[in-house]
């Protein structure tokens, strides 16, 4: 594995959700191709590849220089570490290049046990800050990959911040919400984004005060025109979306942005023309700079722009069985692949066009403007007004799935560098072979003879020996001693070589067994075993929008109350000294770099002032706390905590109390709390859902009317902390499963009532629900019976 220096050329970055995606890739020009398994994988509707198939990818790509990157970048469940640890012994046993995480259950288990495995932050961990990346740095990661949020100036200053490499995506689609931190879909019917299932419900169209949009729905990425500034702010991975896309669209997106990394500064104009054209051919959403030229971007989100991919032909005007007829904007051929996408929330309809007709007259291709009418075999299923989309072309990149693995089938693995050193005698070679770490000695007896002029030398072994006999070698350094004045005969010395590297074949793999075995069960030793739940009593929160509610530490029944850490609050932090031991500060999740110093001020101010609790949201909110003594930190839900290995991790990075993830569901809570864990944990139990959290602001939205889906569902729209957040209007609560959540194991409870306000009607409410323990009418229970998928 190769660690790229900051200062090389940037390396264009390629998805691949399927073998003819991986090839279009591979064939376009990427440098490195990124692609997931058929488990932890954030896009788990893509097509994916087994263990059997990484290895073969790998081994391709390697033997051209080139990098192969896993992603394991979805949260796990408790009870899928032990699947997760046999699958990064897999990983690291073929030499994957690297693989990129979101949960620390992979860092952790990972980092202690299998050593041999690169390890890249996903953009799912929302890392957005330069604290944050000097955290990656202390992890021991290699690069991480930034939030797309970013500016190139802030990108830039996190760079001159860090040595660390940095990624960033450059083309596809975007989030409205910071990834990561997305609970839209899972809120809806348990399919949760980091899970890798995401429904896409910000991509349907919503209701405002009687206007009919597509208020979440972001345009696709393209930054093509910014290749220099982002080399230049110190970018060195070139990142294309796209594991769920086409191998069309992988090969045309990958060539554009190819010929434009590798134009001349002369030809750049042109080619960047001739590269857009590309990209205009790959049947993407409409093209946006998004945040990286700095300021709110007003192309990346236009509620009249229709939230579906591909290229946009019309809307259909008659419906007649299967048949659909409608004016196209553009141009058709026979084999063109449609996608029929209904007004509502349904999913669309795809078929390949087999016929064509213009009037009665059948053709194999219309022009733009063409009225035109194409059967399908869907019978029923189209209305008037469905919109019609071009998502693949007739002349698609044309490698079947059988030929791909035909071709896969002839790779050979990949070469390992043995190091030599040798020692000769008249009568004898010694032999040290040493392959990554593992030394070998080898003794050949030979038939020498005196040298009458040129004798054994350093030059003539090299040569010898750099012709590694077919097997999976390169020669890598070659050390020996004095060499005697002696011949070997060349046809010795080429059988020598040829056994060296057959019996260092036949040793090598029961070493890297060996080694596999050693690092799994090693693995498989560190998770932790069911423990007894302890007997601790108890303890309820209140967390509050408004430190002046802190009144609510009056209700017997409430222990603690979490105040947000803002300007307006910290006003109130005087009236609050009192009370310190009740308080948590809750640090916003989202802290740019350019008020990073001024809010460690504030935390500075508030420990002086002997307040000593905090709740940390994000991986750059730790770096706030170096060298700070005699604190209680706590992980809110945005650090995840879906399994054991996770909670270690935080406990390991100096967490006092880790609160479980907020998507989670009751069978895994109850295996995830049976465990003999290091920390106590907490659990919100009644919220309202954050369900996307963006920094794109909505014109026109504001928080007087709800939002409305299609299904009458309510939203609310919110600008606050200088984001903008989407809530349901209808709350979560497991209130009535705290005695249940106990009896797992968990005792510390938060009721956020910062939408609310503890003294508002619904408020009080809620407060009256909790001493009856139930549910206050109407609150749904989010996936906690349902289950997470």
């Amino acid at each position: 594995m190769t660690v790229k220096q900051p200062n090389q050329r940037p390396e264009l970055l390629a998805p691949a959700g399927s073998f003819e995606a991986f090839f279009a890739a591979a064939e376009a020009g990427a440098d490195a191709v990124y692609t997931g398994l058929k488990d932890f994988s954030a896009r788990a509707k893509a097509r994916n590849f087994t263990l059997a198939d990484i290895e073969k990818l790998t081994h391709y790509l390697q033997r051209d220089g080139k990098r192969l990157y896993v992603t394991l970048n979805t949260l796990v469940k408790e009870a899928e570490l032990s699947q997760l640890i046999d699958t990064l012994g897999a990983l690291e046993q073929i030499g994957v290049d690297a693989v990129i995480l979101q949960d620390l259950a992979v860092w952790k288990l990972a980092r202690d046990h299998f050593p041999g495995l690169e390890l890249h932050s996903s953009t799912q961990m929302t890392v957005h800050n330069s604290a944050g990346v000097k955290m990656l740095e202390r992890m021991g990661f290699t690069r991480g990959v930034l939030a797309r949020e970013l500016s190139l100036a802030e990108i830039g200053e996190i760079r001159r911040n860090t040595t660390l490499e940095l990624e960033h995506f450059i083309h596809g689609a975007l989030c409205f919400s910071f990834s990561g931190q997305c609970y839209f879909s899972s809120f809806l019917g348990g399919k949760s984004g980091n899970r890798g299932r995401c429904a896409q419900p910000c991509r349907r169209r919503h209701n405002y005060r009687q206007q009919q949009g597509y208020y979440f729905s972001t345009n696709d990425l393209s930054a093509i025109d910014l290749l220099p500034e982002l080399e230049q702010a110190g970018i060195c991975s070139l990142k294309i979306e796209g594991r769920m896309k086409s191998a069309e669209y992988v090969y045309k997106v990958v060539g554009a942005y190819r010929r434009a990394l590798d134009a001349a500064p002369g030809q750049r104009k042109a080619v960047i023309k001739e590269a857009k054209q590309l990209l205009k051919e790959s049947f993407g959403r409409q093209p946006t700079k998004g945040f990286l030229p700095g300021g709110q971007p007003s192309d990346i989100a236009i509620p009249s722009v229709k939230g579906a991919t591909g290229r946009y032909l019309g809307d259909v005007a008659k419906v007649r069985g299967g048949e659909i007829s409608f004016k196209t904007r553009d141009k058709l051929h026979l084999g063109d692949r449609l996608r029929v996408q209904p007004a509502s929330d349904k999913a669309g309809t795809a078929f390949t066009i087999r016929q064509l007709m213009l009037g009665k007259r059948t053709v194999k291709q219309v022009p733009s403007g063409s009225f035109v009418t194409v059967p399908s075999t869907f019978q029923g299923q189209f209305k008037v007004g469905d919109g019609v989309f071009m998502v693949s072309s007739s002349t698609a990149f044309a490698m079947s799935d059988a030929a791909c693995k035909r071709k896969l089938s002839q790779v050979k693995p990949s070469l390992e560098t043995v190091d030599l050193g040798i020692e000769a005698t008249e009568q004898q070679l010694r032999i040290e072979a040493n392959v990554a770490g593992q030394k070998q000695q080898f003794e050949f007896a030979i038939d020498s003879y005196p040298a009458e002029s040129r004798g054994l030398d350093v030059d003539t072994l090299q040569q010898v020996f750099a012709a590694t006999a077919g097997e999976p070698f390169r020669l890598g350094k070659l050390d020996c001693g004095e060499l005697p004045e002696i011949v070997i005969p060349p046809k010795q010395l080429k059988q020598i070589r040829r056994e060296l590297y057959t019996e260092l074949r036949q040793l090598r793999q029961p070493q890297k067994d060996r080694l596999k075995q050693q690092h799994l069960q090693a693995a498989r030793n560190a998770l932790f075993g069911k423990g007894g739940t302890t007997s601790a009593s108890r303890e309820l929160r209140v967390q509050l929008r408004d430190a002046r509610d802190q009144r609510i530490l009056q209700d017997p029944q409430v222990d603690q109350i979490i105040i947000p850490l803002t300007g307006q609050n910290l006003q109130s932090a005087t009236k609050l000294t009192r009370r310190a031991e009740q308080v948590i500060w809750d640090i916003p999740f989202i802290v740019f770099d350019r008020d990073w110093k001024e809010m460690r001020n504030t935390i500075n101010q508030l420990i002086q002032a002997g307040f000593r609790k905090y709740r940390l949201n994000n991986l750059g909110h730790f770096p706030f706390f170096d060298k700070q003594q005699g604190l209680e930190l706590f992980s809110s839900f945005r650090l995840f905590s879906l399994n054991s290995q996770a909670v270690a991790s935080w406990a390991e990075l100096g967490i006092n109390e880790a609160e479980l993830y907020i998507e989670d569901d009751r069978d895994n809570l109850a295996d995830l709390l049976s465990r003999e864990l290091p920390l106590p944990t907490a659990l919100t139990v009644y919220a309202s859902v954050p369900l996307l959290v963006s920094r794109i602001a909505i014109k026109g939205v504001r928080a007087d009317n709800p939002v409305r889906s299609d299904r009458d569902d309510e939203y609310r729209v919110q600008q606050r902390q200088g984001l903008t957040w989407l809530t349901s209007e209808t709350d979560f609560s497991f209130i009535s499963n705290m005695q249940e959540l106990q009896d797992f194991g968990c005792h510390n409870f938060i009721v956020d009532l910062s939408h609310l306000g503890p003294f508002s009607a619904n408020g009080k409410k809620v407060l009256e629900a909790l001493k009856r323990g139930a549910d206050p009418a109407g609150s749904s229970k989010f996936n906690y019976l349902m289950g997470m998928e």
